[in-house]
């Protein structure tokens, strides 16, 4: 189930499987993210040490791969290009070649679809709205799938999202996950509580699949390193398995690289769109 509330230009978007929230998502109509959006670049320079360009497309420069098909243009060339990550964290937003003929100067072309309908995509789920006028927006994409609900986000939805913008959440068993997000990397703190009557190993394994579904309700992206409640190096390993299988169930995919010596479990999420924390701030 797709739940969608409107408040002026702020959509929030939430995907349930029975009454667990398992995905969460703001779309800012007068300022959308930009992923999936088309343009008309002109190239401004190459960067052979990057294996990249960097494309003027309207005010903002984004960088375009080679492996993207940015390979063999040259500065001053025009290329449609589509937006495949926002920008975020300082940087631009990263490009790809569009097969299709470039306008005569650098700007927007299309909007991308947005989260809403990104989702809708991935997944076949009744989408439940409380505004008519977005259903009426939605209409040719959603035909037979919609439908209103004054009260698409009920109480319980609003206290949990309302629980996103906090930087802990609280994990089975007692425990609780301390979220820091610096430039470089996003760092997981688990925090066993007290009392516990579980050792250490099965308290993680426990707490794994709440760990990976917060990380997906905050888009958290780049390096993730998780602190796992002390355990000793030798036992570590017992959990590559069960949080490899979590992460599977990510439509992201993100890939679990092993355990750093100081004992983070090291994790790669792509960077897609911007994480809840820039979205709210």
């Amino acid at each position: 189930m797709i739940r969608v509330s409107r408040r002026d230009d702020v959509v929030r978007v939430a995907r349930l499987d029975g009454d667990v929230l398992t995905e969460f998502w703001v779309w800012d109509l007068a300022a959308p993210d930009g992923v999936g959006d088309v343009y008309t670049g002109r190239v401004e320079a190459v960067l052979p040490a990057m294996a990249g360009r960097f494309v003027e497309i309207g005010g903002v420069v984004g960088f375009l791969p080679d492996s993207a098909g940015g390979k063999g243009l040259t500065v001053g060339a025009y290329v449609t290009v589509r937006v495949t990550r926002s920008a975020q964290g300082g940087k631009g937003p990263r490009l790809a070649v569009v097969d299709e003929e470039p306008g005569e100067k650098p700007g927007l072309l299309r909007r991308g679809d947005g989260p809403l309908l990104e989702l809708a995509g991935r997944v076949a789920d009744e989408v439940l709205v409380d505004d008519y006028a977005l259903i009426a927006q939605l209409r040719p994409r959603l035909e037979g799938r919609m439908r209103y609900d004054a009260k698409a986000f009920d109480a319980v939805l609003e206290d949990e999202v309302a629980g996103l913008a906090e930087p802990t959440a609280p994990l089975p068993l007692g425990a609780l996950m301390h979220v820091s997000i610096a430039p470089a990397a996003v760092l997981i703190d688990v925090d066993a509580g007290a009392g516990s009557e579980v050792s250490q190993l099965a308290l993680n394994i426990a707490i794994i699949p709440e760990i990976c579904r917060q990380i997906v309700l905050r888009n958290l992206s780049g390096g993730i390193l998780v602190d796992f409640a002390g355990m000793k190096p030798a036992a570590r390993a017992k959990l590559a398995g069960p949080l490899t299988a979590a992460l599977g169930r990510d439509f992201l995919k993100p890939e679990f690289l092993g355990f750093s010596h100081l004992g983070f479990a090291e994790i790669v999420r792509r960077r897609v769109r911007p994480g809840l924390h820039e979205v709210l701030r």
